[in-house]
């Protein structure tokens, strides 16, 4: 495996606070240089992002909702969708209700998950939902990819990468075991090497989340 064959597996993100509107020019000249599959950018860019890339580009375009914490209302995770997907993204990257989750509250998790993705799919989008692993028991693990599926989810993410831990070879190995095989997975968080994305996809991972995706596409190695 090389770095070229890591890139169409990346989301080139940008999610600090302290994002510009410059890094987010360059953020999508660099994921048209290297044929990135997405960009991941603040929902207030989204807009810009979409500017940047041009209308004929392949680049797709995700944003976060509820993010990083994942507790908000879900009304507001339904309006920030819909305002993300009529800005221009097409890839929807929510945080699950993590407190709820912990609670036990599965059905009220599973139904805005549901809502979500229903909406997502009537307008041609993907809904990636972030479980925060680095939060979670092995068990919370299984029974929120679980609820993922069960609401029609397209993808479970591992992380924000505002937790304490980022993405795992273990947790994305245990993630796809219990998946089913159309259901994919984006490791995110703590990704900066050839060597970490190289292990994640080798894991199971179809999307890695990475800042520093430059660095790792750029390290040809074979493996």
């Amino acid at each position: 495996m090389t770095g070229q064959d890591v890139a169409p597996y990346i989301d080139h993100t940008i999610l600090k606070p302290d994002a510009t509107e410059e890094q987010v020019k360059q953020l999508c000249e660099e994921a048209s240089k290297y044929s990135f599959a997405a960009v991941c950018v603040p929902p207030c860019y989204v807009t810009l992002a979409k500017q940047y890339l041009g209308e004929n580009s392949n680049i797709n375009i995700a944003t976060v909702v509820g993010f990083p914490l994942g507790y908000q209302h879900a009304k507001v995770k339904f309006l920030e969708t819909h305002q993300a997907i009529a800005d221009g993204a097409n890839e929807i990257d929510v945080v699950i209700n993590i407190s709820a989750l912990k609670s036990g509250k599965y059905d009220a998790v599973e139904n805005e998950l549901s809502d979500l993705a229903k909406f997502c799919h009537l307008k041609d989008a993907e809904l990636k939902v972030i479980i925060e692993t680095a939060l979670l028991t092995e068990d919370e693990i299984v029974k929120a990819c679980e609820l993922c599926v069960n609401a029609g989810a397209d993808y479970v993410k591992t992380s924000t990468g505002f937790a304490s831990q980022g993405a795992t070879v273990a947790h994305v190995q245990l993630m796809r075991r219990v998946l089913p095989e159309n259901m994919k997975i984006k490791a995110a968080g703590g990704i900066r090497t050839f060597e970490d994305a190289a292990a994640l996809i080798k894991a199971g991972a179809d999307r890695l989340g990475c800042s520093a995706s430059i660095q790792i596409v750029s390290h040809e190695q074979n493996s």
